[in-house]
């Protein structure tokens, strides 16, 4: 499939918001034990990539199934949330959980975007191959687990273009899934993240 970057966006069209849930998910960081990175982070990087606005839905949970469950839920039935970002709890520990818990919630599983935040990792190091992370489909909202750190929540989100060979991003492929599942149409800064659809999926703004 031919795929190509969003045109040119046209400033006489304003672009529509953009509603996302964040949910960082941590035993320790829940209880003050330290503080929660994940949530600045995927604010940061987010803020950067997307041109539309954004209406915020943060969450700080702990690692507790049913609770995990029932915010990602309530983030895509009630809030209504086109994307939801978790973070944590990924792992094979006994309290990493998410993985189960977004699976217990799904419509459909993607499983590609699991398979490239695997591969990006990998880069790095081999203990990569003991990450969960799975992307499902919810109503029409997308969920996606990422990594815990805030650096590697970047190269996940942006992938590695100045490798050898390049690594591609997941939030790449972000837009046009949610495209598919009837969310608002998202335009990225390609100087932080370009993003893909087959030309026949291209429109004018």
């Amino acid at each position: 499939m031919t795929s190509t970057s969003t045109p040119a966006p046209d400033t006489d069209r304003p672009l529509e918001t953009l509603r996302i849930g964040l949910v960082s998910i941590s035993d320790r960081a829940h209880a003050g034990v330290y503080e929660d990175k994940g949530l600045p982070a995927l604010v940061d990087w987010l803020g950067r990539a997307v041109r539309n606005p954004i209406d915020w839905q943060r969450r700080l949970i702990p690692d507790e199934q049913p609770l995990i469950e029932q915010t990602l839920r309530e983030l895509a039935d009630e809030t209504h949330c086109d994307l939801v970002l978790t973070t944590g709890g990924t792992g094979p520990a006994p309290r990493d959980v998410t993985p189960e818990a977004t699976l217990a919630v799904a419509d459909r599983q993607i499983p590609g975007f699991g398979e490239q935040m695997r591969q990006i990792g990998l880069r790095f190091v081999p203990t990569a191959l003991l990450s969960r992370q799975v992307g499902v489909v919810r109503g029409r909202a997308l969920i996606l687990n990422l990594p815990g750190q805030p650096r590697a929540i970047a190269e996940t989100l942006e992938g590695l273009p100045q490798a050898s060979p390049p690594a591609p991003g997941i939030f790449a492929a972000v837009p046009y899934c949610i495209d598919l599942i009837g969310g608002p149409w998202i335009e990225t800064d390609p100087a932080v993240c370009q993003a893909f659809r087959p030309k026949s999926a291209l429109r004018a703004r």
